[in-house]
């Protein structure tokens, strides 16, 4: 058409904070967005801007293959971070990087660092020191966890909703029987794979955390059936308890929390003795046996 310009647009060239940041980039994995800044400079720029102003950083999916470096820059001008999650990156994060993005945000929520074991207790004291706002936190498989820093972390972090201590082998019932005292809003708790933890820490839970909705006691050898009884009459909102490898607690007290309907990683000895003999034989009982 005569007098007519044809005008041809680029991704780029749409307005970057308006557009890009919250309506395009937000849905982009993070190994596409690490792709997409080696693409120019302008790229590079683009991605930086986001990543300045994003509320959730995710390394789970690329955590191995990340180097320092470049977590250092992505989130160097970032201080609005909720959601932090560092799972996978054990093979190079350390108290160095971690450090300096902790101590900038203040707003966070959410922080994961399941096996990152090349921390240090500086990580925790620095996260219960800056995150009064926490309430989810994974520490599964961090065996520098010890009771100084965890007793911080209560001290500090007191709307704390839930912690994962999974494997932290430091910890024994008295920095858990601290944490407690701390944090009652705590409604999911993991001290699994423990064997200093005991009855002294279940029953210091169930009395200071009536919220408590997730109990995770897999392969706490020391807690037995007076602990968990004393889980039945506090824990009034409990959706679910882990006890596997727990051979000091016995169906009797378990048979309570079934009846309520808690969700229990355990069968009743007799459910399982009839799978393993549907297993065995081919024998599927006709009777309906009431567990």
């Amino acid at each position: 058409m005569e007098g007519s310009a044809s005008c041809r647009y680029q991704l780029l060239d749409l307005p970057w904070e308006d557009v890009l940041v919250p309506h395009v980039l937000c849905f982009l994995p993070m190994h596409h967005l690490m792709i997409l800044q080696r693409v120019s400079k302008q790229f590079q720029a683009l991605i930086q801007v986001y990543l300045a102003n994003c509320r959730s950083f995710d390394l789970s999916q690329v955590g191995p293959c990340i180097p320092k470096q470049a977590f250092c820059n992505m989130l160097r001008d970032n201080k609005v971070l909720q959601n932090l999650t560092l799972q996978n990156c054990s093979e190079w994060v350390t108290d160095k990087e971690l450090l300096p993005v902790i101590g900038q945000n203040h707003h966070l929520q959410q922080i994961d660092m399941n096996g990152c074991d090349r921390l240090s207790r500086q990580s925790l004291v620095a996260v219960s020191l800056s995150c009064a706002h926490l309430k989810h936190l994974s520490l599964a498989h961090c065996e520098w966890v010890d009771s100084l820093s965890l007793r911080s972390l209560a001290d500090h972090c007191v709307g704390l909703e839930s912690i994962n201590l999974t494997a932290c082998r430091q910890l024994k019932d008295e920095a858990v029987c601290y944490l407690a005292r701390k944090c009652l809003k705590l409604k999911s708790l993991s001290v699994a794979v423990n064997a200093n933890i005991s009855d002294v820490s279940v029953e210091e839970v169930a009395k200071n955390c009536p919220q408590m909705e997730h109990l995770d006691l897999t392969g706490c050898l020391r807690v037995r059936n007076e602990s968990i009884r004393t889980v039945v009459e506090y824990c009034t909102k409990l959706q679910s308890l882990k006890v596997n490898h727990c051979h000091n607690i016995t169906e009797t007290t378990l048979g309570l929390l079934r009846k309520r309907g808690v969700e229990i990683d355990v069968e009743p000895p007799l459910q399982r003795a009839l799978v393993l003999l549907q297993d065995v034989v081919g024998f599927a009982p006709f009777i309906n046996l009431q567990i």
